[in-house]
């Protein structure tokens, strides 16, 4: 299978809206250019995750580690299974709002595509460095970006890795108590994590390396926000940032 082939430059922020092609932008009386970034898909799976991940944590904690021990016959208040069918259920919103991203980044808008995460132009290489420098404190400003800054998209692309790991773990262990099940069959992707007892393990470790990028996520975005003014932390409910009118493209597009 052949490698994607790279993307175009970005084009004017005024060109027709179409797939993958940077939205228009919209002149504001104060001087300031209102762009449609983020768009309905990527905002809904992104706090479908959000949600998800907080529930799956919660629950996955006290299946791994009971901490609630109610009196009786367990058939008669079925504490672990509520939890467990929970924790199911949710996984099923979780995987399937993984792939949906994961399909928008190749048939989706300008924004939402995969060249936005992995860096294949120099100026985009170059804006690593960028961003880089400013949260090592050897500059002053981040690099103007309108979608992902490249860093972060560099991040989030191994931040899916990790979400495929998590889900094809969660398969492979749920295949042991699947019984005649059609579920039964990721039997198969336990051998490749050795075993459902190293499966398990390497469940738990990625559910916290996912918690500790979350809780950078949340403070370099108020960070970067607070820094840029841009509306950068309103854009993931509404879809738009905001540039200066005399700002046109930037090469870390």
């Amino acid at each position: 299978m052949n490698p994607p082939p790279p993307p175009p430059p970005p084009p004017p922020a005024d060109a027709a809206v179409a797939a993958g092609v940077a939205p228009p932008v919209v002149k504001a009386k104060d001087l300031v250019e209102r762009v449609y970034v983020w768009d309905w898909v990527v905002r809904s799976t992104h706090w479908v995750i959000v949600f998800s991940v907080l529930i799956l944590t919660v629950t996955g904690i006290y299946i791994g580690d009971p901490f609630i021990i109610v009196e009786g016959e367990a058939r008669e208040n079925f504490v672990m299974g509520t939890v467990k069918t929970i924790h199911f259920y949710t996984a099923i919103a979780f995987t399937l709002s993984v792939l949906s991203r994961i399909l928008w980044m190749f048939i989706g808008p300008y924004y939402a595509r995969w060249h936005q995460f992995i860096p294949t132009t120099k100026e985009r290489i170059r804006g690593i460095f960028g961003i880089l420098g400013f949260y090592l404190f050897l500059r002053k400003d981040p690099p103007m970006c309108v979608g992902h800054n490249p860093l972060a998209g560099v991040t989030y692309s191994i931040v899916f890795v990790f979400y495929m790991v998590m889900i094809l773990t969660g398969l492979g262990m749920y295949s042991v108590y699947a019984g005649t099940s059609y579920m039964s069959s990721f039997g198969f992707l336990l051998p490749f994590f050795g075993g459902p007892q190293t499966a398990r393990i390497i469940h738990h470790i990625g559910m916290w390396v996912l918690l500790g990028f979350f809780a950078h996520h949340v403070w370099s975005a108020f960070l970067v926000a607070n820094i840029e003014e841009n509306g950068t932390m309103g854009s993931i409910f509404s879809g738009y940032k905001f540039f200066p009118q005399k700002w046109r493209k930037k090469p870390n597009e």
